[in-house]
């Protein structure tokens, strides 16, 4: 994960309109964009760092929103005031801190209590063991995308990451009881 150099001031700016009747089109749209990490500025109004691999990925969302008979227009930003800059930046500050204390929370309240009740269940079984290591590899999947977007160094990257590992470690634990019970039994 890089940190956005202050001195980089070049930003994607998109304002989009999707027909107001079909909601499904709107959600689909603002769901490719906050999977590429933009930051809205207001309703169909969004600003990202201007990458190669984002423009790229814009243009893919413009034609998706033209498809569903819309219109954009698309900006290079590249005399922000510092004021406006800060702001930006604490956007995407934000955006990523709150996505690292979501993954925490999923870690916390899900997968730490899936484990706890399967071994109050004793439900020592290998396809409960897998079950189980999805969904870390979903946590792990999930980790690694919202690094990716965070451009800015967002707090509570390390704790998202030291809680992804405390699952790994835990379901580790479970391998090897569900192991051991399982050779018991044979």
């Amino acid at each position: 994960m890089a940190k956005e150099p202050e001195n980089e001031r070049r930003w994607l700016l998109l304002v989009y309109r999707v027909p107001s009747q079909s909601s499904k089109a709107r959600v689909a749209v603002w769901r490719d964009l906050k999977r590429l990490g933009a930051l809205y500025l207001q309703q169909a109004v969004c600003v990202l760092p201007d990458r190669e691999e984002l423009r790229a990925a814009l243009d893919r969302v413009r034609e998706r929103i033209a498809e569903l008979e819309g219109s954009s227009h698309f900006f290079v930003l590249d005399d922000v005031d510092e004021r406006e800059h800060r702001q930006i930046l604490d956007g995407f500050r934000a955006n990523s801190a709150k996505e690292y204390d979501e993954i925490v929370e999923e870690c916390e309240t899900k997968f730490f209590k899936e484990i706890e009740f399967e071994r109050y269940r004793e439900n020592y079984t290998f396809e409960e063991a897998e079950e189980i290591r999805q969904d870390l590899e979903k946590l792990r999947r999930w980790l690694r995308k919202v690094e990716g977007r965070d451009w800015v160094g967002a707090p509570g990257r390390d704790h998202a990451r030291d809680r992804v590992a405390e699952c790994e470690r835990l379901l580790e634990e479970f391998e090897a009881d569900v192991a051991e019970r399982v050779g018991e039994a044979g």
